[in-house]
């Protein structure tokens, strides 16, 4: 087996976790806006909508950290590839999670089906999982664990979703609040799908550095 050679500088990991822990804050500024009054009425969007801009902006810092550091780094943990991707897809969850937030606040919307906060948990879970697993990058160790749960978590946010587009057509909303509250629904679900990309890169780097 060729020698391999492993920078031992810990900066690609800690900015990884970085990256992870700005998905678990973007969750929970999510279910600050969604989640807690899901059916009841929604308050202070535009608040909730520039925070959770902030929390986005701060994320796309952080991922043009990994890029550049990327970049200028002639021995990397992983391939590039592979950098590259995981960056983009942690990238890719907070920006549908933000995109969701933002229609909520730009469609005026002051109430949402209760079902909605299902998917927010399970955003917030992956959320979180992954704020767990991205350290463990370092060792590659106990990562499979990661990847099983969060295709769980995917599959669990599917069956959510169809349930929210079942209700939505079943006559019970006119057809404006459909579209809009469709758009949400479906912005939320992007997001649980980017976690499950971001599982299956996780996945990808582990069996190549077995």
């Amino acid at each position: 087996m060729p020698l391999r050679l492993r920078p031992n500088d810990p900066t690609f990991y800690d900015l990884f976790t970085e990256s992870a822990n700005h998905l678990v804050d973007g969750a929970r500024i999510l279910a600050e806006l969604l989640g807690s009054t899901a059916g009841t009425g929604l308050s202070s969007s535009h608040q909730i909508a520039a925070e959770m801009k902030d929390a986005e902006h701060a994320a796309d810092e952080t991922t043009h950290s990994i890029i550049r550091r990327v970049n200028s780094t002639f021995v990397t943990p992983f391939d590039r590839e592979d950098i590259y991707r995981l960056a983009s897809d942690l990238d890719d969850v907070m920006d549908y999670m933000e995109e969701a937030v933002d229609s909520v606040h730009l469609f005026n919307l002051d109430k949402l089906p209760e079902e909605i906060a299902e998917q927010i948990e399970v955003l917030q879970r992956a959320a979180q999982l992954t704020a767990e697993t991205m350290p463990r990058l370092r060792t590659m160790k106990d990562l499979a664990e990661y990847w099983i749960e969060i295709n769980r978590l995917e599959n669990t946010g599917d069956a959510v979703h169809r349930r929210l587009i079942a209700k939505l057509f079943s006559g019970e909303f006119d057809a404006l609040t459909v579209m809009k509250v469709k758009t949400v629904v479906d912005l939320l679900e992007a997001a649980i799908d980017a976690f499950e990309h971001v599982a299956n890169t996780v996945e990808q780097i582990a069996v190549k550095e077995s």
